[in-house]
């Protein structure tokens, strides 16, 4: 705004100048006139290409065609403003009183070309030329004292802006209409951006308007509207960019908002804030600091608090500390690609190449303290969690949460820096199975309370390659519970069983994650009268298993107890039980084999007359024995029996 007035200032005193030939001088001489007039005081040049036509009064009027100002010596060639036409009124009574009173400045498609150099100075600063002496300084200043401008207006205005060393920013379609009728007073502006064709209108007013021009703080009002949302600020501000007040919005198309604000078309799944309300106080610093207090959100229905910080830059970074409700964000599972459950129970994990790109936006931390969560595929109770965000890497800490009817302490990691991979360590307790296997995996046939540890890592772009890359390890212990789909104490007891479920009073195992392979050797089940062990792969990449399940009837076959031993193969979705007979012929045989032995060992020692111990090699205990019979008849030769 002040660059704004300082240009079409300096033209203004270049006309106040030459005022006096205004009676005996045409047209076009006066504008070369003026226009060695603002060389002289500026060192730009001032070129009118078309006609001037003057008016008297009560309005002492110049207007120019085809204007344009020089840019600094270091910008470049092309002019700093042009204009296809650019009138100024001045009061002309006013004038006759000592007074400069601007009744209108307007321009005609004026376009700003703005720049800075390496050491942050503007091409819009138009300093003295060395041959302007203190006097010179002095007349300039005094006349700059007693301007006022009482109506600016700019009509199909557009700008580009070129910061040292980056990209220009371009604009175009800007109005802007300022009314200043007190030179102490308050001025009204309107002002409407394009940025993407759709307007954005801001209308506020800005109390002391020559003190805010000069560097000083004063209060504002400002009141933006745009297709589907506006927002308001109430404060104090300063043009150097210094603000601190409040500011509320509410956006019903948050998308349309975003897209007439030139950011482009941005999806906002439901519960992220496809409808917004926002209410905190401001603090916002020149140097690109943004305190945020009392800060107030509501995001499809879903209510936070807090307070926040940024600092921007090229990468912003962020400290927050919110607290929320309960926050209902399962449209996120509904806009992909369908939730893992369904993934699991289907056709294998998604392919669709996971886009992590957020995770470079900003850095920064934030603590999250929630009564519940609901992301579709997880829902969350009671909560306290931690995250850092730092070149690309997530860092997620439970605080612990309340998840799947436990809790789980530990972290998650997601790190985008070169290819995407997943990890987490976690403790969790008194986690439901149906529930977190259910809404994990797809898979609710193992119900129980859970408690153990988790340490895992997963590496690929997809779901898919996530889960087949999956390595680490683990530990599970379960208290009573039941499997559904059989019956395994109907099976090895007489009766009507558990009608199709099978009851444990225990499970402990252990596992190793592999190339996303589950490997455990060590399951145990405690049942009544029946003990089950198992070992075996899961597949939790290819969503298959290939496991053996030996259940043993401790009471039967006379308290030796019987075994029938399982094989579960397949897919998740269906797997296969069947008995092993394998293990079944292989046990018997071992068995025969026993029996056969014993016999056997019987019958030699009474043919030896010796002892053979069970443990004893029995090719062994046969040679010991026909030697033992050697020497025994050898020394009954020798002693002549």
């Amino acid at each position: 705004m002040r660059l704004i007035f300082r240009i079409f200032v300096a033209l203004v005193i270049t006309a106040i100048v030459v005022i006096g030939g205004l009676l005996v001088l045409p047209g076009d001489k006066l504008a070369e006139l003026a226009a060695d007039q603002l060389e002289a005081q500026t060192g730009r040049r001032l070129d009118v290409q078309g006609e001037v036509a003057l008016s008297l009064w009560p309005v002492l009027g110049v207007k120019a065609e085809g204007v344009s100002l020089s840019n600094a010596d270091w910008a470049g060639d092309q002019p700093m403003l042009t204009a296809r036409a650019l009138s100024i009124g001045i009061s002309a009574p006013d004038l006759l009183q000592g007074d400069v009173r601007i009744k209108s400045i307007t321009a005609q498609d004026p376009h700003l070309n703005l720049s800075t150099n390496a050491t942050g100075v503007g091409n819009w600063v138009l300093t003295a030329v060395s041959a302007a002496g203190p006097e010179g300084d002095d007349q300039g200043g005094g006349a700059g004292s007693s301007l006022s401008i009482e109506t600016l207006m700019l009509n199909n205005a557009s700008l580009t802006y070129s910061r040292y060393g980056e990209a220009p920013v371009a604009m175009q379609d800007i109005d802007l209409e300022l009314k200043w009728p007190e030179p102490n007073g308050t001025v009204d502006l309107a002002l409407t951006l394009s940025p993407a064709g759709e307007p954005v209108k801001i209308v506020g007013e800005i109390g002391s308007f020559a003190a805010f021009l000069d560097g000083q703080v004063s209060s504002v009002g400002v009141t933006v509207t745009a297709a589907g949302g506006l927002a308001r600020f109430d404060g104090r501000a300063g043009i150097s960019g210094e603000a601190t007040g409040r500011f509320t919005a509410k956006a019903e198309d948050t998308a349309a908002v975003l897209r007439a604000a030139g950011l482009g078309e941005v999806s906002l799944p439901r519960g992220l804030g496809q409808g917004a309300v926002v209410g905190t106080d401001v603090t916002f610093t020149p140097d690109g600091r943004l305190a945020l207090r009392d800060l107030s959100l509501d995001l499809d229905g879903n209510a936070l608090s807090g307070a926040a910080d940024i600092v921007f830059g090229p990468v912003p970074y962020f400290t927050a500390k919110l607290q929320a409700q309960d926050l209902d964000l399962s449209a996120l599972a509904e806009s992909g690609a369908g939730s893992s459950a369904a993934g699991a129970a289907g056709s294998g994990w998604s392919t669709e190449a996971i886009d992590a790109s957020a995770l470079a936006l900003a850095n920064g931390t934030m603590e999250l303290t929630l009564a519940s969560l609901n992301t579709g595929s997880v829902k969350l109770g009671s909560s306290k969690l931690s995250m850092s965000l730092d070149n690309a890497r997530a860092v997620v800490n439970f605080l612990p949460a309340s998840v799947f009817g436990g809790t789980v302490q530990g972290q998650l990691v997601a790190n985008n820096r070169s290819g995407l991979s997943v990890g987490g360590k976690l403790t969790y307790s008194g986690i439901r199975l149906e529930q977190a296997l259910g809404q994990l995996a797809g898979y609710d046939r193992l119900n129980g309370e859970a408690l153990g540890e988790l340490q895992f890592l997963g590496i690929g772009n997809s779901q898919d390659a996530i889960m087949r890359s999956l390595s680490g390890q683990g530990w599970l212990e379960i208290g009573k519970g039941f499997f559904t789909g059989f019956d395994l104490e109907g099976l090895m007891r007489s009766g009507s069983g558990n009608g199709g479920s099978t009851l444990f009073d225990g499970l402990t195992a252990s596992y190793t994650l592999k190339d996303g392979n589950l490997d455990n050797q060590d399951l145990l089940i405690s049942l009544k009268a029946v003990r089950a062990d198992g070992k075996g792969r899961i597949g939790l990449g290819a969503q298959d298993l290939d496991y053996l399940f030996i259940p043993t009837a401790t009471a039967a076959n006379g308290g030796q107890g019987l075994s029938i031993p399982l094989r579960i193969t397949g897919p998740w979705a269906d797997p296969k039980i069947r008995p092993d007979l394998s293990q079944v012929l292989e046990a018997e045989i071992d068995g025969i084999e026993e029996q056969a032995t014993d016999q056997l060992r019987q019958k030699l020692s009474e043919e030896l007359e010796v002892e053979i111990a069970p443990e004893q090699d029995l090719e062994e205990a046969i040679q010991d024995g026909l030697e033992q019979r050697a020497k025994d008849s050898l020394l009954r030769l020798l002693q002549g029996n």
